[in-house]
């Protein structure tokens, strides 16, 4: 064993090897990513080879010039899958990796954890989720990061554009250790065809919101956020609160992070019949007992969601297939659904984010390389059928949301029947409705955190720290945010039952500022006082309070005309990066596509030290209270209680307040 860890460290500090490694074999029993358009020209795929080969020795060039071409012909991009690694890639312990700073060993692990193949959507192609969410662009952007994170100290800062390490910088010891941009491409030009140019190219990224930032911990993730919205969209169908059992969500998608909703919903209590047309993917699911039962045949599945319906099971359904003759069936099956939603990636809707009825997974997959302009018209008519069958459905009760995936956007642009009178769309994102005035607008959002030392021990006593803290706040918060609480106290009392880690040891979630503070003080002493063994990682997804301006999924319920802009998301990760972070990120695209929003991230160490303790205390709390002032000031009522009651814990604070106006003078005036 000890050989072997020797051998990994001397790997990684090799970075890109002098001598060539052997040609990749294609592995076909793992999930790819889909092929690429052919969006190059000639002299740009000239372009492109010059801009590969630039990692590389002049010796080799000959040899890996025809190689790489290959590979950009064959799958549309270059991988350079000669040059992955031959070691396991997975959330090791942090002293399993070679280092001259804590920080930066810490690092590798997060990244590490983001292309282990438990976790990752296409781990060949270094994509994490989302089908097009990376970590790097190519195995020689991993090897030289890697070499760089071990050879840094800290009193230097590596610097990440769109996954190229451009190289480690004097700093000092307060500066981040590592500083990411992905995709921040000058804004007219980043369409969707822009970014598959760019990335052909070589130059830029779709770093997602917590792929190409390291923050990703396995569909566990998005299982807290999903499980709370499934309880809060209860509790609007049913003012009384009594609970799920017995209701019916459906929805779509068992990826990277739609693969968190059968589990979240049997959390939840429901009944949830997910559809999911990569049968790998479902497999998958299947296996790690995210999904408890497949179904292919929608005639077999009609009667077991009856049953299961009228026994209140809580349950989680796959339906392998397509979403739109899953939603189609139920129409004309007259089954009341409850809950409606979409988690297909319909963010990246041309190039295997959402898959058109009538095709099978295959066929579709075909149909992108060698007709992309049919295959969208497919794609546009599939999200009408799909509408028809939701606009049925909604008439007879159903409560449909859209989930943050671009599902209103794209069914808007294919001209399906989405919009009212005033070019509104008839549903709402599930911001608006649930997340947004519920959580957001108090400060609540998906703190997460890592055992570094990669033991479940470890875990388990940060599960019992993040317990204690929680009912020790709950005994004198406020009546607006105790159900806020209380369900945190739930999750977490039940996070290990219900088997939520793939990869690292992490865990998830929503605290306000208070609750973020108070867990990682308490985090830090006991890594100080030697309770927990090794250093832990604390951060959050982009989907947050601050961190995203996404003017259809998170900021979507900012209602004062500046959901379209993104000065939060900037000075979010600004002030994060003087206050304390260990790395900040910055992203075009993430959730809802290239060009549609700009999103803000953050890792810290916690390492028992005053430092750290220092560092905590003044980056989480503007890391929260930046959205809530922006969110105060666009006139949110919950956001405007939560601003007030910070500044009175805090005097330094100072925000500015609106003035409210009535709205009879508004009225009053002449337009």
């Amino acid at each position: 064993m000890q050989m072997s860890i020797e051998k990994f460290k001397s790997d990684i500090i090799q970075g890109i090897p002098d001598d060539l490694p052997e040609p990749y074999t294609y592995n076909s029993g793992l999930n790819h990513a889909p092929k690429r358009k052919d969006i190059l020209s000639q002299a740009e795929k000239k372009l492109a080879l010059r801009n590969a080969l630039r990692y590389f020795d002049k010796k080799h060039h000959a040899i890996l010039a025809p190689e790489f071409l290959s590979e950009l012909k064959t799958y549309g991009r270059i991988y350079m899958y000669r040059f992955m690694p031959t070691y396991k890639i997975t959330a090791r312990c942090i002293d399993d990796f070679p280092h001259r700073s804590k920080p930066a060993a810490a690092i590798m692990l997060m990244l590490s954890n983001n292309l282990d193949h438990t976790v990752a959507q296409h781990p060949h192609e270094l994509i994490t989720y989302g089908g097009n969410g990376a970590v790097f662009q190519n195995w020689a952007q991993y090897r030289l990061t890697l070499k760089y994170l071990a050879e840094m100290n800290d009193e230097q800062t590596l610097v990440l554009y769109s996954g190229h390490p451009m190289g480690l910088f004097p700093s000092h010891k307060d500066a981040p250790r590592v500083v990411v941009s992905n995709g921040m491409v000058i804004p007219n030009y980043s369409k969707p065809d822009d970014w598959e140019k760019f990335n052909a190219l070589g130059v830029s990224q779709y770093g997602q919101m917590t792929a190409g930032s390291f923050m990703y911990i396995g569909p566990q993730g998005i299982v807290h956020g999903t499980t709370i919205t499934l309880m809060n969209a209860g509790r609007i169908i049913d003012k009384s609160n009594s609970g799920l059992g017995g209701k019916l969500f459906v929805s779509s998608g068992l990826g990277g992070m739609s693969g968190a909703q059968p589990k979240a919903a049997v959390i939840a209590g429901v009944v949830a019949v997910i559809a999911e047309i990569n049968p790998k993917v479902v497999e998958t699911r299947h296996t790690q007992n995210w999904v408890d039962e497949v179904f292919e045949n929608l005639d077999e599945l009609i009667p077991r969601i009856r049953t299961a319906v009228a026994n209140k099971e809580a349950v989680s359904l796959a339906y392998q297939g397509n979403i739109v003759d899953l939603w189609i069936k139920l129409a004309a099956e007259n089954i009341t659904v409850d809950l409606g939603s979409d988690q297909t990636s319909l963010h990246n809707p041309w190039a295997g984010g959402y898959y058109p009825v009538g095709l099978n997974f295959d066929q579709s997959q075909k149909l992108i390389t060698d007709n992309p302009d049919q295959f969208k018209q497919e794609v546009q008519e599939s999200l009408r059928l799909q509408v028809d069958a939701i606009n049925k459905l909604t008439a007879k009760g159903m409560y449909f949301f859209d989930y943050g995936n671009a599902f209103l956007l794209e069914a808007g642009r294919a001209k399906a029947d989405i919009f009212m009178a005033d070019s509104s769309f008839k549903y709402p994102s599930y911001v608006q409705d649930i997340m947004g005035p519920m959580c957001f607008d108090f400060g609540f959002g998906p703190f997460r955190w890592v055992c570094t030392s990669s033991d479940p021990e470890d875990l388990d006593r940060t599960d019992q720290i993040a317990i204690d803290v929680l009912t020790e706040i709950i005994k004198d918060a406020p009546t607006e945010i105790k159900q806020q609480i209380s369900d945190n106290l739930t999750w977490v009392r039940e996070a290990k039952k219900n088997q939520l880690v793939v990869g690292s040891q992490a865990r998830i979630l929503y605290a306000d500022s208070e609750g973020r503070i108070k867990i990682a003080e308490a985090f830090n002493q006991a890594v100080k006082k030697g309770e927990i063994t090794a250093p832990i990682v604390i951060g959050r997804d982009h989907h947050d309070v601050s961190g995203t301006d996404s003017p259809y999924r998170e900021t979507s319920n900012i209602y004062d005309g500046s959901s379209f802009t993104a000065d939060m998301a900037i000075h979010n990760v600004i002030g994060d990066a003087f206050r304390g972070a260990t790395w900040v990120s910055i992203h075009n695209g993430g959730g809802v596509g290239w060009g549609e929003v700009i999103n803000g991230g953050f890792g810290m160490v916690l390492d028992g030290s005053e430092d750290s303790d220092r560092r905590l205390k003044s980056m989480l709390f503007w890391d929260v209270n930046n959205g809530i002032s922006r969110r105060s000031w666009a006139r949110n009522d919950g956001a405007m209680f939560a601003v007030k009651r910070a500044m009175e814990n805090n005097p330094e604070l100072k925000v500015t307040l609106p003035n409210l106006v009535d709205d009879k003078i508004i009225e009053k005036c002449q337009f």
